[in-house]
């Protein structure tokens, strides 16, 4: 049995495979012989099938089936022999007759096509600029962060008069062309928050009113979305076609959120074993803690800028025509060309990002280890113990965790995933020129939604 390789051009190939009876006569013999002990044929008992009837029986499909496995061997051992880097599998060439004779078997030759992975260079070097946003922790924001955790761990106590940042309870009733309630129409309770109400023209309506007090209002200003409106008027989504925008509200009840104390009572809630016993201990934690949470999204936003960096200045050429027909003939489901052509250029995409990522850890030499695996795992387990105010097990206990999750093979996966992009991170941190750029939050969100 020999292997030979035709180049076509640098992207594209050709295996010829030849063998001779010496390489599958015998595994022809013994499958027969195996196949002639345990057949059931009608006439015949088990194991006394004779060995001729059995050859001409079912010799030729064995005997394709043994050619296939020698094939199979043949090209995986010459692929990994000669260190070809393939995209995909090898497929049999395209309009090729197979050289050999079924009826009469001796020498067969079979060709295969095989599609290369592209040579290409890395764009990026330490000449390389970008930049690095991060957020800029100032007193606004230290503000609006303790107060968030005030509302959070606070209670809502009832007020006579409507304020900005309330809870108005009350009834919408359907109004007619007339302005006058609908006999039978839509009456139902429901809660309306001013604060999450985005046309402030709107929120200023409530503003000032007081139980019993009534106003016209449209409830799609008040709601967002269809699903939103709908549960605000207790009905469903497609009773909505149609439906007037002329609806009474009642005011029945004003809820105000009273803001926790910044005490002691406070502090043991959010952080335990004393770790906060002050207000300006209270906005030192936070200011760090928004740097700590910031930080990684400023990664993110990295890994983000840079991944689509390389994706447009990497130079890249792909077999299409090999990538389409492996497609098709791999596919689990027939599949037709039209098919393949809608995302085929979303496969290159992700095809080229593949090869990319697979060279920058092959040239690095970065590996995700399954002790990596175990520590990131007990990592996450101790930030979930801590989310919820809780002290973490013993080191042996999270083993014993982290390993059991890592056997649920999509939990595992997504870990690996995670480490993976980590890894990735810190080589572009350490590889690229950044530029940090100290923004404002509101100006980090919208670099960050791009």
């Amino acid at each position: 049995m020999n292997v030979f390789r035709e180049n076509n051009d640098a992207l594209n190939a050709v295996l010829t495979v030849k063998i001779n009876p010496d390489d599958y006569q015998n595994k022809v013999k013994a499958a027969l012989e195996k196949y002639r002990k345990t057949a059931k044929i009608p006439g015949f008992r088990p194991g006394n099938v004779p060995f001729s009837f059995v050859q001409k029986q079912f010799g030729k499909s064995v005997l394709a089936e043994e050619l296939n496995k020698i094939c199979s061997e043949a090209l995986y051992n010459f692929i990994s022999d000669n260190k070809l880097e393939v995209l995909g599998n090898p497929i049999p060439k395209a309009d090729y007759t197979v050289v050999g004779d079924f009826e009469n078997p001796s020498d067969f030759e079979f060709a295969f096509e095989i599609g290369l992975s592209p040579f290409f260079d890395l764009p990026i070097s330490s000449r390389t600029n970008f930049d690095y946003p991060v957020v800029k922790i100032d007193k606004t924001l230290i503000d609006k962060q303790v107060e968030d955790l005030r509302r959070r761990y606070g209670k809502l106590i009832s007020v006579s008069v409507v304020g900005e940042k309330d809870m108005v309870i009350g009834k919408f009733e359907e109004l007619n062309e007339s302005g006058v309630i609908k006999e039978n129409g839509i009456s139902h309770s429901s809660t309306i928050s001013l604060e999450f109400i985005d046309d402030k023209k709107i929120s200023q309506l409530f503003i000032g009113k007081e139980v019993n007090d009534c106003l016209e209002i449209d409830p799609s200003k008040v709601s967002k979305g269809d699903k939103d409106k709908a549960s605000l008027l207790g009905i469903s989504e497609s009773e909505l076609v149609g439906l007037t925008d002329r609806f009474k509200f009642t005011v029945t009840e004003i809820k105000k959120m009273e803001m926790a104390d910044l005490d002691t009572e406070l502090f043991n809630k959010l952080f335990a074993n004393g770790e906060v016993s002050t207000e300006e201990e209270l906005r030192n934690r936070v200011s760090s803690d928004l740097e700590k949470m910031f930080a990684g999204d400023s990664e993110r936003i990295l890994t983000r800028d840079v991944y689509n960096y390389l994706l447009k200045e990497t130079n890249m050429n792909f077999p299409k025509d090999f990538l389409r027909r492996w497609i098709k003939l791999s596919s689990e489901k027939p599949v037709t060309d039209e098919e393949i052509d809608t995302e085929f250029e979303a496969y290159l995409k992700s095809l080229k990002w593949q090869l990319i990522q697979t060279r920058i850890f092959k040239d690095n030499n970065i590996q995700v280890s399954q002790e990596d695996a175990l520590n990131h795992t007990k990592g996450l387990l101790i930030g979930n113990y801590a989310q919820y105010g809780m002290p973490a097990p013993d080191d042996a206990e999270l083993v014993e965790t982290a390993k059991r999750l890592l056997t649920n093979k999509e939990q595992a996966n997504t870990i690996y995933d995670q480490l993976a992009e980590k890894k990735l991170t810190d080589y572009f941190k350490s590889t690229v020129n950044l530029k940090t750029k100290e923004v404002s939050y509101d100006d980090f969100v919208a670099i960050a939604s791009k």
